[in-house]
């Protein structure tokens, strides 16, 4: 009985489990701080009090529900932006990269933050 409950464990631990889930960075190649960023999502949102020129957010989430992500922030200026998103469906996993510039916001996600379930 100890040697299958031992088996048992130890497919377990070697199969492991899998949760899919986005992750994310938002980079400021831009000339200008970002005072403040949010990236909402389907059920969700995060985001940062501030992002320094040519720095890097790192952020990892899990999607419930589909639709589509967008981007909001405010610059060193005061000024308000908004950058529509990917669609992501519900079980998206992979890599998706939002990048700032001084000219407008850039998406790039992997093939696989679209398809989901």
């Amino acid at each position: 009985m100890r040697s299958i409950l031992a088996l048992l464990a130890t497919l377990i631990a070697i199969t492991g489990c899998h949760s899919p889930y986005v992750a994310a960075t938002v980079s400021n190649r831009g000339s200008r701080p970002i005072e403040l960023l949010e990236v909402d999502y389907p059920s969700a949102s995060f985001g940062s009090q501030n992002l320094a020129p040519g720095a890097d957010f790192h952020y990892r989430f899990k999607v419930l529900g589909s639709g589509s992500m967008k981007l909001l922030y405010t610059d060193s200026t005061h000024q308000d932006h908004k950058s529509d998103g990917t669609f992501v469906k519900e079980g998206a996993e992979g890599a998706l990269v939002i990048t700032i510039t001084d000219t407008g916001v850039t998406w790039q996600a992997a093939p696989t933050v679209s398809a989901g379930k």
